[in-house]
C-alpha cells in the first residue's frame, strides 16, 4: 500500500489528473492513509482563490460557474470546481453529475470538475470539502469554485471554506426574504439576482439593497447587488470584476490572512474531534453503554446521569479496552 501511495503522490506532483481524481476518492472514502497523503502536500496549499457559490435550487449556480470558468480560462487561469450534490441512496455517491451540466468544460485541460455527495452533512457542503479544496489548491489551480447543494437555511458552512461568497437568487418566490431568514445576508460578499429578464427582478434587487442597510457593518466592504441573465452570458464580466475587487479588498485589509487563520483553527478542531471520537468509540465503551441503556430502560437511571458518568469514567481512564 505504501508503494501505491508513493506512486500516487508522484503522479499528483507531476500534474497527473488521474492521480488527483484517485487521491480525492481515497479522501472521500475515508481511507486510513488520508492524513499521511494530505500531510505530504500541505506545504503547497494556500495560493488558490476559493469562491463559494450558494443559493436556492434552480437559481442558476451551475450556469454562473460555467460562465465564470470560461471567463477565467480566457484570462489564462486554471479552474477547479467542487459541486456538492445530494447523496444517492444506492451508491452513496453524488446523485447529480455536474459533469453533465458542465460537460462542455470537461475537455478543457485547465479545468477539473468533481461532484461530491453530502453523505449526511447538513451544512450545504460535503463532509470532505475542505480536504478536496486543499488538494485542488496544492495541485496548482488558480481558482476553486465551491457550489453548495442549495438546501436553503443550512448553507452556512460555506463561510469557513471560501474567500469570497456569491449568493445567487432569482426574482420569483420571495428569494430575497428567504435569504434574510436563512442568514445569507450576513455571509454574502456579492449578491446576484439571476434571470433578471423575468418580472420582479428590479424589485428583488431593491429588497436586497434595503435589507443590506440593516446588516452588521463590521467591515468596509458593502456587498454589490448585480443583475444577471447567466444563460445568455449577460453580467458575467461584471461579476468577475467584482470578485477581483473583493479579492483585492481582502488582500489590502489583511482579511484573507485572518480568514485563513480561522479556517485552519476550525479545521484543526475538526481533525482533533474526529481523532478523539475514533479513539473513544472502542468496544469497551460500547459495552459500558449497553449496561447503562438497560438501566435507563428500567428507569433506574436517567440518560443525563448515565452520560455524565460515562464521560467521567473516560476522563479518569477507567474504561479501558
Amino acid at each position: 500500500m505504501i508503494n501505491k501511495i508513493e506512486n500516487l503522490l508522484q503522479g499528483f506532483q507531476s500534474g497527473n489528473k488521474k492521480s488527483l481524481a484517485r487521491f480525492i476518492s481515497l479522501i472521500e472514502n475515508g481511507n486510513e492513509h488520508n492524513y499521511l497523503l494530505l500531510d505530504k502536500i500541505y506545504a503547497q496549499v494556500g495560493k488558490a482563490i476559493r469562491i463559494g457559490i450558494t443559493g436556492p435550487p434552480g437559481a442558476g449556480k451551475s450556469t454562473i460557474i460555467n460562465c465564470l470558468t470560461k471567463r477565467y480560462r480566457h484570462l489564462g487561469k486554471t479552474v477547479g470546481i467542487i459541486a456538492i450534490d445530494p447523496t444517492s441512496p444506492f451508491t452513496g455517491g453524488a446523485l447529480l453529475g455536474d459533469r453533465i451540466r458542465m460537460n462542455e468544460l470537461a475537455s478543457d485541460e485547465g479545468v477539473f470538475i468533481r461532484s461530491m455527495a453530502t453523505r449526511g452533512s447538513s451544512g450545504g457542503l460535503a463532509l470532505r470539502t475542505h480536504e478536496v479544496a486543499d488538494l485542488l489548491d496544492a495541485f496548482g489551480f488558480d481558482i476553486i469554485f465551491l457550489e453548495t447543494i442549495g438546501v436553503g437555511q443550512a448553507e452556512l458552512d460555506i463561510v469557513d471554506a471560501a474567500d469570497s461568497i456569491v449568493v445567487v437568487l432569482v426574482p420569483e418566490s420571495g428569494d430575497a426574504i428567504q435569504a434574510m431568514k436563512a442568514g445569507l445576508m450576513e455571509i454574502a460578499d456579492i449578491f446576484v439576482v439571476n434571470k433578471a429578464d423575468r418580472e420582479g427582478a428590479d424589485r428583488a434587487a431593491l429588497q436586497i439593497q434595503q435589507a443590506l442597510e440593516f446588516r452588521n457593518h463590521n467591515f468596509d466592504w458593502k456587498p454589490p447587488v448585480l443583475s444577471m441573465v447567466a444563460n445568455q452570458g449577460k453580467g458575467i464580466n461584471l461579476l468577475e470584476q467584482n470578485l477581483e475587487e473583493h479579492a483585492n479588498y481582502l488582500a489590502s485589509h489583511h482579511r484573507r490572512q485572518n480568514m485563513k487563520k480561522n479556517r485552519i483553527e476550525k479545521y484543526l478542531r475538526q481533525i482533533i474531534n474526529e481523532k478523539l471520537v475514533e479513539k473513544i468509540w472502542q468496544p469497551a465503551l460500547k459495552k459500558k453503554m449497553e449496561g447503562q441503556i438497560d438501566k435507563i430502560k428500567q428507569k433506574k437511571k436517567s440518560p443525563y446521569a448515565a452520560g455524565q458518568q460515562i464521560v467521567k469514567e473516560l476522563l479518569r481512564n477507567k474504561i479501558k479496552n
